[in-house]
């Protein structure tokens, strides 16, 4: 992102946050998608699971319950509010194996290589996810995971209907509005969408796709060499 759309987002993201954390967690359905996307990871006990763009944690009781007592969760998120929230809920929860940083999910370096990444509705926003994707690829431990939870249009036959309300939503979720995009900002979703997951799938040894909500929703996980 340019420093502006930067600066967009982490204020819109912060102001709404608390409406995002409700629906993070109350959406009917969505906790299963999260629980499918934690299952890509393929994590055993003890693994360290690391998740892009945590928001405000709605996925670490999936991680957590996959990497046990011994393992680790740390949650990246460029957005103090959304970190005031995740953290005030690992501490309400008594999460001790939950760790949170603040940063750029695309700059983050790691001292230790995860076993695992996550990044759920992220890529598309990032103005370069294979780049972002290529090198969550390269700071993983070798065998580690990498797993991918987006929406983008449907391509189903009864796609139409669906997609116009999926637009609305994009429009609505935007930090930066419709005067920002030079194109429909859902179409530039899409292709950031679809971009992130040909490079996982070039990166990967064999890859796991499914898609959910009426074709929307897509879930893509591989095993990097």
């Amino acid at each position: 992102m340019s420093s502006d759309a930067t600066a967009a987002a982490q204020q819109f993201y912060g102001r709404w946050a608390d409406l995002y954390d409700l629906l993070a967690r109350k959406t009917p359905g969505l906790g299963h998608l999260r629980g499918r996307a934690a299952d890509a990871l393929a994590l055993d006990s003890g693994d360290t699971a690391v998740e892009m763009g945590c928001g405000t944690g709605a996925n670490f009781p999936h991680l957590r319950e996959r990497v046990g007592p011994e393992g680790r969760v740390v949650g990246v998120d460029f957005t103090r509010g959304m970190l005031a929230r995740a953290r005030n809920r690992a501490e309400r929860e008594g999460w001790r194996n939950v760790h949170l940083a603040r940063a750029d999910a695309t700059e983050v370096e790691f001292r230790d290589p995860p076993d695992a990444i996550l990044a759920t509705f992220v890529v598309g926003m990032l103005a370069d996810p294979a780049a972002a994707v290529n090198r969550w690829a390269d700071a993983l431990a070798p065998g580690g995971h990498l797993a991918l939870l987006d929406a983008a249009q449907t391509t189903r036959w009864f796609g139409w209907p669906v997609n116009q309300a999926f637009r609305g939503l994009v429009v609505a979720s935007s930090p930066t509005g419709m005067d920002a995009y030079e194109r429909a900002p859902w179409s530039i979703l899409d292709e950031r969408v679809e971009t992130a997951r040909q490079a996982l799938r070039k990166r990967a040894d064999g890859t796991t796709h499914s898609e959910h909500a009426l074709g929307v929703v897509r879930i893509t996980g591989g095993r990097i060499e």
